[in-house]
């Protein structure tokens, strides 16, 4: 996995950023939720989540892409060629 080459676009900087956002956002409406019991409850802010993840892939979609990595999918490898030997199994000898 190591080595991928890892886009640096702004837009796929700006993706990358979801999770954390996302993380940040029920850390924090937990907390209101703690402080304030009566007026923050989850079940109520919950939207919130949602806002934060729409912002989060529009800000995505309107930055450029200049610089952008595309990855190529690994060559999967097909059957043998007919007529084709196959190669030796661990066990035998050449």
């Amino acid at each position: 996995m190591r080595d991928r080459i890892r886009c640096t676009c702004q837009s796929c900087t700006i993706r990358h950023l979801m999770g954390p956002a996302v993380l940040i956002t029920v850390g924090v409406l937990f907390l209101l939720q703690e402080l304030h019991s009566g007026r923050f409850d989850f079940n109520n802010t919950w939207p919130v989540i949602l806002v934060v993840i729409g912002a989060i892939r529009l800000a995505s979609s309107m930055a450029p892409m200049e610089g952008h990595v595309y990855s190529s999918p690994a060559p999967v490898a097909g059957p043998p060629a007919p007529g084709a030997s196959a190669p030796p199994s661990p066990g035998q000898g050449i």
